[in-house]
């Protein structure tokens, strides 16, 4: 391995490695523009430049490999000129857009000039005019006037999408990004460009004037719209003490995750998430002739309890009928196993999960839930479907649909609504399925727990809550918790579990094969 002194540090580096590289592993930061790790270097911004002891001139460190023995400065005079000259340079035909661009406060040229510009403009004549509200493809607005062509969008159609939509045209000052006519960028990963995107070039109509970077905190999850479980941040506003904002989250973007989706998202995954904010259920009501009677969760489980305790003393579990999906994570799995079968003998179980739809052969699977392999290596028989209807009458029927419930194959409850005694369902949204159950209970989707989940290629992830539960929503793993307390039933084994840390504790003393990476 290469030893290296970069600013007086020395250190050994993998061969291979590049200086940028390397000063990162030292935490040492070189600003770039142009660069970024899932492309080849590029070298157009002329910002990463470093002086290596014996080279006449700076040289890129994006792109220049270490060698033994290399001295390297990241802060010497000449560094620190050719970096406020290449910032002067850049910003020279540099819109003063700042105040009303939607990049303002997450702008990486912003950034570097707090850091190294700082300087006093000489530049006196017009600025070029360019196009400032280009529609590039869907969600996309590109301003040319602010574009610094770094290539990164054309280099992420090329390297990634493999698709090519975006390429520069013109010469010199007079360069642009473009399409060719009628072949802008609609590919299913178009979202990305404006997260990769280093300035206010290109900007996604989705978030464009909604709110302030500043105001919105960012916090890991993982997305449970497909079997992939890309990895997320969820960005949310806190709310301010006089407004209504009308929601909570404004922006998923991509969190880097080598073993999954390496740096990116699809934009399916990026913007389908009105879920977590409109049409949620705050409590547990009661519904009778259709008119809704608000409950607490204990008299909701109260009422619960002594339905099944009914049906089992009389030795008519047969007649209880519990409808699953893989969206529940595999400590909830593992408890529907441990309470509901093993304890209570219900063997009427099935799972209604969303038709399959057309995965892209890049990260969207044709499975829309995140944790289908997790039931199966659960032991659950996915096949089992709604012939188990039909096997014996339906005293109690519990459907837990999390935020499921308007694609979730359920057409069959309106005709069988009366001829069930009762019908629970457990649901995060409002939908069409609250007219034909007699109980309703808020549950919280994936953002608003903690678990984990069993991707399409067998990796167990764990994650945890990016937001607070909605109203009084409560997780799945904690409804069946307190059901087992409120019958009661083995209260030494459910009194020990409260967290799904501590169920995938007795997960792996029973030997379950469910270690998570973070």
């Amino acid at each position: 391995m290469p030893k290296i002194t970069i600013d007086g540090q020395t250190i050994e580096v993998a061969e291979g490695t590049t200086i940028l590289k390397a000063a990162g592993q030292a935490g040492i930061e070189i600003p770039h523009l142009c660069y970024h790790p899932a492309f080849p270097p590029e070298g157009s911004c002329r910002l990463c430049l470093v002086e290596i002891e014996g080279s006449p001139k700076l040289e890129l460190s994006c792109s220049t490999v270490v060698r033994e023995g290399m001295v390297i400065k990241t802060q010497s005079e000449k560094v620190i000129e050719a970096r406020r000259s290449v910032l002067e340079f850049l910003l020279a035909e540099h819109p003063m857009d700042c105040p009303i661009c939607d990049k303002a406060g997450d702008c990486k040229l912003q950034d570097y000039y707090e850091a190294y510009g700082l300087f006093e403009s000489k530049f006196k004549e017009i600025k070029e005019k360019k196009d400032k509200l280009v529609h590039i493809g869907r969600n996309l607005l590109l301003d040319r006037e602010r574009c610094i062509q770094c290539t990164r969008c054309v280099r992420f159609l090329l390297e990634v999408t493999k698709t090519g939509e975006l390429g520069v045209f013109e010469r010199g000052i007079h360069s642009i990004i473009g399409f060719y006519e009628n072949e802008p960028v609609n590919n299913n990963y178009s979202g990305n460009l404006a997260e990769i995107c280093p300035v206010g070039a290109i900007t996604d109509l989705d978030f464009r004037f909604k709110t302030r970077t500043w105001f919105l905190t960012s916090r890991p999850s993982i997305c449970p719209l497909c079997s992939r479980g890309c990895a997320i941040n969820i960005e949310f506003h806190k709310g301010l003490a006089r407004i209504e904002l009308g929601k909570r989250v404004f922006r998923i973007r991509s969190r880097e995750n080598q073993s999954v989706n390496k740096y990116w998202i699809c934009d399916y995954g990026r913007y389908s998430y009105s879920y977590l904010d409109e049409g949620r259920i705050a409590q547990p009501f009661q519904v009778i002739n259709e008119r809704r009677t608000n409950l607490s969760w204990e008299r909701m489980l109260f009422i619960l309890s002594e339905k099944i305790k009914s049906l089992r003393i009389r030795k008519r579990t047969s007649r209880i009928v519990i409808v699953l999906n893989s969206a529940l994570t595999n400590e909830e799995l593992f408890l529907v196993k441990r309470l509901f079968i093993e304890e209570l003998g219900i063997n009427r179980i099935f799972f209604s999960d969303p038709p399959d739809e057309k995965g892209d052969g890049f990260l969207l699977t044709a499975e829309r839930v995140p944790n289908r392999r997790g039931a199966l290596n659960l032991g659950f028989n996915l096949n089992v479907g709604e012939e188990v209807l039909k096997q014996d009458k339906i005293d109690l029927l519990l459907i837990f649909a999390a935020h499921l419930a308007e694609i979730m194959p359920l057409g069959w409850l309106s005709t069988l609504a009366n001829q069930i005694e009762s019908k629970f369902l457990f649901t995060s949204r409002e939908s069409g399925l609250s007219r034909h159950v007699d109980f309703v209970g808020p549950v919280t989707p994936v953002a608003e727990k903690a678990g984990s989940f069993t991707n399409v290629d067998g990796l167990n992830q764990s994650f945890d809550p990016a937001l607070n539960p909605w109203g009084q929503s409560w997780p799945e793993w904690k409804i069946m918790i307190n059901l087992a307390k409120e019958i009661p039933i083995n209260l030494r084994y459910f009194g020990r579990l409260n967290s799904p840390e501590t169920i995938r504790k007795v997960m792996a003393e029973e030997k379950l094969n469910f270690s998570v990476n973070p």
